[in-house]
C-alpha cells in the first residue's frame, strides 16, 4: 500500500504531457473522483474527439502528423472543409471515443472499474498486470471511425460524403457522451457500495466466492437511480465476468 501511495504521488506530481497540457472537462471530473480514493490513480485520458490529421504517407503515426482540426464536441462540415484546405499530404478524418487509464492498488479495485465500464457500454475495456505487479485498468470503447479523405493534398471524396461522415461522427460523439455519463454515475454508486478489502476477504481470498460480491447491490442501486434504462443483451456480462474473476483468483 505504501509503494502504491508513493507511485501515485509521483505520477500526479508530473506535468501533463498532452498537447493541451490539461485534462478534458469530462475526464477531469472522473479523474477527481478516482484520485480522491487511495486505491486509484489516473494516468491518461481523453473525452473523445473528432480530428483531421495530415501526414506525408499513410503511416498514421501521431508523431509524424499535423493536426488540422480537433474538437471534443460535435463538429460541422464547414470546419472540416476549412481544415482540408491546409492538407498537403494524406488527410484522415477520425472519431476517437473516450479513453481512461487508471493504476489500481489491488486486482479487485481494477475489477470494480472494469465491471462499471462494461455496464456503461465501454466493451473494449481491459485489465493488464505488469511484471512488477503494476495493475492498470483501461476504459475503452469500440465505436471508432477513421476515413482517408485526401492523397498528396488532393481531395478524394465529395463534399456530400464529408457531410455524411460528419453526421456519423456526431452521432458517435453523442453516444460517447451518454456512455461517459453512465460510467460516471455507475462509478459513484459502485464506490459507495464497494466493500472494503479487509472485510471483503475476512478469511483470505480463498474463502471468497467472487470479487464481484458488490455487483448485485450496485445494479439494484443503478436501477433505482434510472429505472428507465434497460441493459442491452450484450451488456449483461455478470456471469462471464464472475467466471473470469474466479479463474484469475
Amino acid at each position: 500500500m505504501a509503494a502504491f501511495a508513493r507511485r501515485k504521488a509521483q505520477r500526479l506530481a508530473r506535468p501533463d504531457p498532452s498537447r493541451k497540457r490539461a485534462l478534458d472537462a469530462r475526464a477531469a471530473e472522473l479523474a477527481r473522483l478516482l484520485n480522491a480514493r487511495e486505491s486509484f490513480c489516473t494516468t491518461s485520458s481523453c473525452d473523445g474527439r473528432v480530428i483531421v490529421t495530415d501526414t506525408d504517407d499513410m503511416g498514421m503515426k501521431k508523431k509524424n502528423c499535423t493536426w488540422l482540426l480537433v474538437t471534443h464536441d460535435p463538429c460541422v462540415k464547414g470546419d472540416v472543409m476549412t481544415a482540408l484546405k491546409k492538407a498537403t499530404g494524406d488527410a484522415v478524418f477520425k472519431f476517437e471515443p473516450f479513453v481512461l487509464h487508471v493504476l489500481c492498488r489491488e486486482l479487485q479495485d481494477a475489477q470494480l472499474l472494469h465491471s462499471v465500464a462494461i455496464d456503461s457500454g465501454f466493451r473494449n475495456s481491459g485489465i493488464t498486470v505488469g511484471r512488477g505487479g503494476k495493475i492498470t485498468m483501461a476504459v475503452r470503447s469500440t465505436h471508432c471511425l477513421e476515413v482517408p479523405l485526401s492523397h498528396k493534398g488532393r481531395l478524394m471524396v465529395s463534399e456530400e460524403y464529408i457531410e455524411f461522415l460528419v453526421h456519423v461522427a456526431n452521432q458517435k460523439m453523442e453516444e460517447n457522451i451518454r456512455r461517459i455519463d453512465r460510467f460516471h454515475k455507475g462509478l459513484e454508486l459502485a464506490l459507495e457500495a464497494a466493500v472494503p478489502t479487509d472485510t471483503l476477504f475476512p478469511e483470505g481470498p480463498e474463502k471468497s466466492h467472487s470479487v464481484y460480491v458488490h455487483r448485485r447491490k450496485r445494479r439494484t442501486a443503478q436501477e433505482q437511480a434510472d429505472p428507465s434504462r434497460e441493459l442491452e443483451p450484450q451488456d449483461d456480462t455478470e456471469s462471464s465476468l464472475g467466471l473470469l474473476a474466479e479463474i484469475m483468483m
